[in-house]
């Protein structure tokens, strides 16, 4: 819910607005809460629970690993339900501080009226226009990031716990405590390099490749070419979502080791020097999209599980 403050209002109604916001992504947060778990969980390699046989579409034995729906089901199983929403509170805050950081730099710096540009003869001044909207995007996106960071990791941890059997990060205010003594400043910020590119290339990449397929390929004289053009960024999103993961992979992986947690630390993971260590690790090994998928999940060729 990065973007839920982008149609913030302003004047007297502004405040109502952006609670109104804040309380909408805090539910879409804690509904969504038990799959991030799940996705978190995959990342950092604990997989609790042996493979299954199945077919491919070819009709060939495989091996699966189990679904998101199996795996919830094994953390009621251990936790209980409440264990599905473990590490959702400091996601609230960090979520809703993203929010509020959003609106307020609209109202500081309110954005310039981007008029929608179809004509090819306009081409220049419609890219021009293009990237004067992505960098203002990108701003905000990079300081409400960083804002809520740290919150972020301290999410990460808490979640991650589950893999050990901790309980090294119970509370907001005794996580910061922890990670500012055992860390310093820097614990703070850790993963957060991959993140942030993560969210520039996937903004640049989005935008840029909506505008020139809607300016080339969309003709405007096809009937539906309003339509086409309003679902554009939509399909761009996740195509371009689904290059950029290795970073929120490798940002995740890396908030969460060595931090004294056994998801963060060998066997489950080597002790990385840096994120680019991460990368060329997790690269090397095949996973950097580790956790990409929920639901047929099959075990890669260099997995220690065998097929009988």
């Amino acid at each position: 819910m990065d973007g839920a403050s982008g149609g913030l209002g302003s004047g007297d109604n502004a405040p109502t607005t952006e609670a109104l916001f804040v309380a909408l992504g805090a539910g879409v947060t804690a509904l969504s809460h038990p799959l991030l778990y799940v996705k978190l969980l995959i990342q950092v390699g604990h997989e609790p629970m042996p493979p299954t046989i199945g077919t491919n579409v070819l009709g060939r034995k495989v091996l699966y690993l189990p679904s998101f729906f199996t795996y919830a089901k094994y953390i009621v199983q251990v936790d209980g339900k409440i264990g599905l929403f473990r590490g959702l509170s400091p996601r609230l805050m960090s979520n809703a501080l993203s929010t509020v950081t959003r609106g307020s730099m609209k109202k500081v710096f309110p954005p310039d009226e981007m008029e929608q540009v179809s004509n090819k003869d306009d081409m220049k001044t419609s890219l021009r226009k293009v990237v004067k909207e992505t960098s203002y995007e990108m701003m905000m996106q990079c300081v409400s990031r960083m804002l809520a960071h740290p919150l972020h990791v301290i999410s990460m941890r808490c979640m991650v716990q589950f893999v050990g059997r901790e309980a090294k990060y119970s509370g907001v205010l005794s996580s910061i405590g922890k990670i500012f003594k055992e860390e310093g400043l820097l614990g703070f910020f850790v993963g957060l390099i991959p993140h942030l590119l993560g969210d520039v290339v996937f903004l640049w990449g989005c935008n840029l490749l909506a505008h020139f397929i809607n300016a080339y390929l969309v003709d405007d004289s096809f009937s539906q070419a309003l339509a086409i053009r309003s679902y554009t960024k939509f399909v761009m999103g996740i195509a371009v979502s689904m290059l950029t993961y290795p970073f929120l992979l490798v940002g995740d992986l890396m908030a969460v080791n060595n931090c004294g947690l056994q998801a963060g630390l060998p066997p489950y993971s080597p002790v990385f020097k840096s994120w680019i260590h991460c990368w060329k690790y997790l690269s090397v090994q095949g996973q950097l999209f580790r956790g990409s998928s929920l639901l047929f999940r099959r075990v890669s060729s260099g997995s220690c599980f065998a097929l009988e």
